[in-house]
């Protein structure tokens, strides 16, 4: 690689650092999205053992409540979606 291609790419990796530093910042989404009583939050379920298969389950609150599972705090990293 020439010295003008290495300085390129030097410019266009400093050109991308304040843009990844800015998006860093941003808070993460607190809890699960509000919705009705009856809707399902859907979530990925560690995967059975044996399988890679990943599982994702659909419960209310309520029946998450029960199986000790508090839904706004795990959504951030296993909530998939909500059906209302």
């Amino acid at each position: 690689m020439g010295w003008r291609e290495v300085a390129i790419a030097l410019i266009m990796v400093a050109g991308a650092a304040p843009v990844a530093a800015s998006q860093s910042l941003e808070s993460p989404p607190r809890g699960a999205p509000e919705a009705p009583a009856d809707a399902r939050y859907c979530m990925r379920v560690e995967a059975a053992t044996g399988t890679r298969l990943e599982t994702i389950q659909c419960w209310t609150r309520t029946e998450w409540a029960e199986m000790e599972i508090d839904v706004d705090q795990e959504w951030a990293q296993e909530g998939v979606r909500v059906i209302a």
